[in-house]
């Protein structure tokens, strides 16, 4: 991981006290919200449906045993709501202290991110505080900026990987942190890299997408994509560069950015991100970028990576020494036979290949019956952060599935890891299965949303908790999406499913065939929509009744998005529509109206 210099160390702890100051100030009256509101947005703090949330940045997706401690501490401590905000969210005729709400946990993000949904403003200077003991922040996890940096979370460990990413990820999250000309971008702006042959960080569909290869000479440099994004338009990058030598690459985003800054849209929020200006502009865009790169090269290309800065920084992502661990998880674990079957599933399904023959990477399952997905409450993150202390040199990763990865196990510690994990309930085999989907808090929590997600996500769960059944039907991406800002991102997965509103009621539009670009799903590809939108309480019928044309028309243990392809959408799409049933709606499900909180339309 990387190591913090005092420079760092320092740069964060004054932020916080920064944020503190304007708190202080915001409650004793001398700072407005309105001038508030730009300065907490910097630092990762929004105004949601009923109370602030603020979203952490977690850089690349790492984070130590440590952090993971601290996020328990503020989740345990700090998320929980008011009594006036409780009144506004469950409504007065509920008794404070009896009903219920999903406070005390963290949400991992499709963005690697830590999101809290409870914490009083009020608190937020303490809260920050905290964070900075372990070099944490919410610095440009919101705002038109350059947001947190995703890769990989097999990143250094990846069999499969041509270059390790994260040092180039640090080398970017260092460049863009602060930088003066990029601070008030037409529109938020997100970058992800990859050093893997196989795409597992959905490069395409982000504003800049960065793919590590190496040339026929053996040279190391980037493919370079620009343009991509899903939202109300979704729309996969452009390549606009085959290869740029590895030195060059925070010169060449500069070029990227700036072309974006001068010509972006700021007139109209849906049209101001770069992929409408790379759609429109097309050969021109990528022109302007080369002519602005040449002039950055011709002036002294003051952004050229030294080789002594990449060895500096890669220093700090050396493999751990494991035959030093004083780890007491070599102990001989027995897996009783009766659970062989279970172990076996582990194994295949959420243990993966590691470029040391000897380790393996493990993912920890946060998606189960009761809890939604991404969520993990206050003992979750302690017990990730003892496993990870005990049987991955005190190191996780957050997922793009939104689940915790274990990268530096032990094969001879397998046995021992999925007994603790089991415990925990963290070691359900359904990585990469229907359950294992994604989805944003939706409506539940966001302002920004026309309808929930975790209501859907749990009838589909309940539905599929057969795991004879999971395995059978093998690897599916099913996405949700409360609104089209696409938090969930919905347009890429194989089953996706978005929520509109119609006449202030929630219904929902399914699409099948979507990508995110990895092995598995191909090419990255918007899923189509099969028509019109469902109830709510159609949504899981639908689902069912797409997953019984793939049982029909699958062969030779196919994939879903295999079968789909082959078969073709259209007998897909007859399917989910015969689904639907008389009733209008279910009322059940009308999204609640809670005037008096802002939207903090950046969030999205």
């Amino acid at each position: 991981m990387y190591q913090y210099t005092e420079f760092d160390k320092a740069f964060v702890r004054e932020r916080a006290a920064q944020h503190r100051d304007q708190l202080e100030r915001n409650l004793a009256g001398t700072l407005s919200d309105e001038d508030f509101r730009p300065l907490r947005l910097q630092n990762g703090w929004y105004v949601q449906r009923y109370a602030p949330m603020l979203r952490v940045a977690v850089p690349y997706g790492e984070l130590s045993s440590a952090q993971l401690r601290v996020l328990a501490r503020i989740a345990r401590e700090y998320d929980h709501p008011s009594k006036e905000v409780f009144d506004k969210a469950i409504g007065t005729q509920a008794t404070w202290g009896t009903t219920h709400l999903p406070v005390g946990y963290g949400h991992f993000t499709t963005r690697q991110n830590v999101q809290f949904n409870w914490i009083p403003l009020a608190k937020s200077a303490d809260v920050m505080d905290l964070l900075a003991t372990v070099n944490m922040h919410g610095i440009q996890t919101s705002g038109n900026c350059i947001r947190n940096i995703t890769s990989d979370e097999l990143a250094g460990i990846a069999p499969d990987e041509i270059a390790d990413p994260r040092p180039f990820a640090e080398i970017l999250r260092q460049w863009s942190t602060l930088h003066p000309e990029f601070a008030f971008l037409p529109r938020k702006f997100k970058i992800a890299i990859t050093g893997a042959r196989e795409d597992r960080a959905a490069v395409a569909w982000h504003d800049v997408g960065l793919h590590l290869i190496k040339n026929a000479q053996g040279d190391l440099g980037f493919k370079v994509l620009v343009g991509g994004g899903m939202g109300r338009t979704p729309i996969t990058g452009t390549v606009i560069r085959e290869f740029l030598p590895w030195h060059q690459i925070m010169n060449y985003l500069e070029a990227v950015v700036r072309v974006y800054n001068r010509w972006g849209r700021r007139d109209n929020l849906y049209k101001a991100r770069i992929k409408i200006l790379v759609k429109a502009e097309g050969q021109r865009y990528t022109d302007e970028v080369e002519a602005e790169y040449q002039s950055i090269l011709n002036n002294g290309a003051t952004h050229t990576i030294p080789q002594a800065e990449l060895d500096r920084v890669s220093a700090c992502f050396v493999a751990p020494a494991l035959e030093q661990s004083s780890s007491t998880a070599t102990k001989t674990v027995a897996v009783p036979p009766e659970r062989q079957k279970d172990y076996a599933r582990w194994l295949k399904q959420n243990v993966a290949a590691h470029k040391n023959p000897a380790l393996r990477a493990v993912t920890l399952s946060f998606k189960r019956l009761g809890q939604a997905p991404g969520d993990a409450d206050a003992d979750q993150l302690d017990t990730a952060a003892d496993l990870a202390d005990e049987f991955s040199a005190g190191e996780v990763r957050v997922t793009h599935d939104q689940n915790l990865l274990l990268p530096w196990v032990r094969e001879q510690d397998l046995p021992a890891l999925w007994v603790a994990a089991s415990h925990a309930g963290l070691a359900r085999s359904n990585i990469r299965l229907l359950s294992d989907m994604i989805a944003c808090p939706g409506g539940d929590f966001c302002a920004l949303a026309n309808a929930r997600s975790i209501p859907i996500a749990a009838a589909i769960t309940e539905r599929y908790q057969d795991m004879d059944e999971l395995h059978d039907l093998g690897e599916i991406d099913l996405h949700i999406s409360g609104c089209i800002n696409s938090c969930g991102h919905h347009h890429s997965g194989h089953i996706g499913i978005l929520g509109v509103d119609k006449d202030g009621k929630e219904w929902y539009q399914v699409s099948l065939g979507g990508s995110d670009g990895s092995t598995l799903s191909g090419a990255a590809v918007a899923g189509k929509v099969v028509g019109p939108s469902f109830s709510a309480g159609e949504v899981p019928g639908v689902v069912e009744a797409v997953l019984e044309v793939f049982r029909q028309h699958r062969q030779d243990r196919e994939t879903f998005i295999d079968t789909l392809r082959r078969v073709g959408f259209e007998a897909f799409k007859v399917a989910a529509n015969a689904a639907r049933w008389p009733q209008a709606h279910d009322e059940l499900h009308v999204l609640p109206k809670t005037p008096g909180f802002a939207k903090d339309t950046q969030e999205a």
